[in-house]
């Protein structure tokens, strides 16, 4: 019972550090758009998400035999770090009056969230499948808790983001360092 409480624990931190990863990619992409096409990017971006955790869950013990995963989830991060630097720090110039949203534009964003949602997804569930060892309902608590965190903290940052723009240069910064660590790990235990 100890453990489990430990283990318990464990997953509420990694979920809080992982999955606020994620909100702050949505957040970001989501903060450029007026705030109608702001709520569907936030709505359509977690719900990829969660579709996303759900499977990498069912697939864990598979996933955590893949060397390598890490470093190519690391590299797209710091492609998408690269994008929202251009998409939405670059941009935040404008003022959301002057925004126009084209289809083009929504798809470029929702693509920028796919990519941050499947690296990211599955850094949390292995995380979270790490600490939950064989307690399976621990596991399903994490996911749960998980999409939670996605759903509140997403729509905070979109919102931070337009008030206060110094909030991109942290978001960017966050992703920037998840990105390096999933590098750095993958390439310590590869060499």
């Amino acid at each position: 019972m100890t453990e489990e409480i430990i283990i318990f624990f464990q997953i509420i931190f990694i979920d809080l550090v992982l999955a606020g990863d994620n909100a702050i990619v949505i957040g970001m992409v989501a903060s450029q758009f007026p705030i109608a096409q702001r709520k569907k990017i936030i709505f359509w971006g977690i719900g990829v998400a969660v579709i996303l955790r759900i499977i990498f869950t069912l697939i864990t013990a598979y996933l955590l035999q893949i060397s390598g995963l890490r470093l190519i989830g690391g590299i797209l991060l710091l492609y998408i770090c690269y994008k929202l630097y251009v998409d939405v720090v670059k941009n935040n110039k404008t003022d959301e009056n002057k925004i126009k949203v084209d289809n083009s534009n929504f798809f470029k964003a929702f693509t920028t969230i796919i990519l941050a949602d499947v690296t990211m997804s599955l850094d949390n569930v292995l995380g979270v499948a790490g600490a939950a060892k064989d307690h399976y309902y621990l596991l399903v608590f994490g996911l749960i808790l998980s999409i939670a965190i996605m759903a509140t903290a997403a729509t905070l940052i979109s919102s931070w983001i337009k008030k206060y723009k110094w909030i991109a240069w942290i978001g960017l910064l966050a992703i920037l360092i998840v990105a390096i660590e999933l590098i750095y790990t993958d390439l310590t235990l590869l060499i």
